[in-house]
């Protein structure tokens, strides 16, 4: 079935674009008040939300495993499906969640949104994709960003700040491999089974890790740290997973790409609408170079148009 671009599904499809931008985007919000909530460590986190997440998940694996046309998956793709599910669903999860012990939610927004500019370089290592000058251009004012919403945190949060925008950029690389892996498995499952699949195989690794590291003593946290993790499984993983499935058969990937690209400025303003959080200028000029090298990662036409246009303009001022 084509695609519609009648103004209803429009409309339709940006809420529903906007509604899975801003639940991934409070998902640092949800997991500092869990953090504040109670003494509470990523792992045991982790696993309280994939224990929420997870009937539902299974429910959805199950169902599309039923439909007539579905394929059987065989050995070799049932252990790709783990491994990629252990990559950006577990391990990514890990060390995201271990990060915003040390990170402000905006700051750990910014580096996981770098994950498109990690994508495109292990590309060109791994499946030999060139380089263009625009993508150079684009890291180069990503990064760039990075750098300067670093420095304007480093005084205030000193060796944490190292520790903790490692792990998160390590959540973004290791993010980043999943995309790459998943690309085979998706189109061979379908985006929806696939994604229950991974996130199935993800809490199976979470449960695992908790049941040899931790007591189950640990599990019983405040009301507060129950009330967060539940927010996150429902609002930053299940309702966003289904919106953005939906917004991107209503207005393509693109445009529903392009709204997510908000994600980092809504958690800016989340983070200092609930958790108290300041905001600088250099943090939005930061914020703001990194969307726009990502926006150029993913428009070279229209980023190729743009240099042009700024060199014919160079060339007449410099006449």
């Amino acid at each position: 079935m084509p695609l519609t671009t009648s103004p209803s599904h429009a409309t339709k499809g940006f809420l529903l674009a906007t509604i899975a931008a801003a639940g991934f985007s409070a998902k640092a919000i949800f997991v500092k008040l869990a953090y504040q909530a109670g003494a509470i460590d990523a792992i045991t986190l982790l696993t309280l939300r994939m224990l929420f997440s997870l009937p539902v998940f299974a429910w959805i694996a199950l169902t599309l495993a039923r439909k007539p046309d579905a394929i059987r998956l065989n050995r070799q793709e049932w252990l790709m499906v783990a491994g990629l599910g252990c990559l950006g669903y577990y391990l990514s999860s890990l060390f995201d969640f271990m990060g915003l012990a040390y990170l402000s939610a905006g700051m750990e927004r910014l580096i996981l949104f770098l994950y498109p500019t990690l994508t495109m370089l292990m590309s060109a290592v791994i499946l030999k994709h060139a380089i263009s000058r625009v993508h150079v251009a684009a890291l180069a004012i990503s990064y760039g960003g990075i750098i300067l919403a670093f420095l304007d945190q480093l005084p205030h949060h000193g060796s944490k700040l190292w520790l903790g925008t490692g792990l998160v950029f390590v959540s973004a690389l290791t993010y980043s491999a999943y995309l790459i892996g998943a690309s085979h498995a998706i189109s061979r499952i379908g985006s929806q089974r696939f994604t229950a699949l991974s996130m199935v195989s993800a809490s199976g690794f979470v449960i695992l890790q908790f049941a040899l590291t931790r007591p189950a003593t640990v599990l019983a946290q405040p009301a507060g740290v129950y009330a967060a993790t539940a927010g996150m499984a429902v609002f930053s993983t299940i309702l966003p997973m289904f919106a953005l499935s939906a917004a991107i058969r209503l207005i393509q990937p693109g445009k529903t790409a392009l709204i997510g690209s908000l994600g980092p400025v809504a958690t800016i303003f989340m983070a200092w609408a609930i958790l108290g959080e300041t905001i600088t200028w250099p943090q939005i000029a930061g914020s703001g170079m990194v969307l726009y090298g990502v926006w150029l990662i993913g428009h070279p036409q229209s980023a190729r148009q743009s240099m042009a246009w700024l060199n014919r303009l160079r060339g007449r001022l410099g006449a």
